[in-house]
């Protein structure tokens, strides 16, 4: 009788083995399609359907958040204080936003008290740094994101004494941050350079 090849057994292992990942990956298609990732790396998982579905969930909701700025717009506009009109009681009155003072010191008040970061969203308050062209600062009502580099903002005073409306202003940061833009003219050719902190969310 021949002796059984000692390789045998570590035939059957390997056969083992290689079954083991087709067994977790049907497992882990099988959680991915009953739990569907929101977002990241693996969103191309998503079926197409719940994809364009959550695409739609997001422009409505960007829809119905820019419809309810536009209305504390319109009332603002129309109780517009006589005389001289400023940045900072507009964006109060806009987003509720309660903060007092210089605009160049919204950022540091509204720590601890309000959400703060560098990605714009519709309702979120654009605070500008001072700076020797703007020694107050300025404040402004983020009223559209167009991508993430670019927005149209709500504002007051940014023209003297004048509200402006749906003003295009483009990120040019070196690192995408938000923390240098450029905002647009009224002929649409972009100005100069201005340093912004970040955006205060209500």
């Amino acid at each position: 009788m021949k002796p059984k090849a000692p390789f045998q057994f570590g035939s059957l292992l390997l056969v083992a083995a290689l079954s083991l990942p087709v067994l977790m990956s049907s497992a882990a298609m099988a959680e991915a399609t009953q739990n569907p990732p929101r977002k990241g790396l693996f969103a191309f998982l998503m079926p197409a359907a719940d994809r364009h579905a959550r695409a739609d969930r997001h422009a409505n909701a960007d829809e119905q958040a820019r419809a309810e700025l536009k209305a504390a717009v319109q009332v603002a506009v129309e109780n517009r204080p006589r005389g001289r009109l400023w940045c900072v009681p507009f964006a109060r009155a806009v987003t509720g936003v309660d903060l007092r003072g210089n605009a160049k010191t919204w950022w540091h008040q509204a720590k601890g008290r309000y959400e703060r970061g560098n990605e714009p969203q519709i309702g979120a308050v654009m605070t500008f740094s001072g700076s020797r062209s703007m020694p107050r600062g300025h404040v402004a009502v983020v009223s559209k994101v167009l991508s993430d580099r670019e927005v149209l903002i709500d504002q007051a005073n940014w023209e003297r004494n004048r509200i402006t409306l749906d003003t295009r202003v483009v990120d040019v940061s070196a690192k995408g941050d938000w923390s240098q833009v450029r905002v647009a003219n009224r002929d649409g050719s972009l100005g100069r350079v201005n340093p912004v902190y970040g955006f205060i969310y209500n």
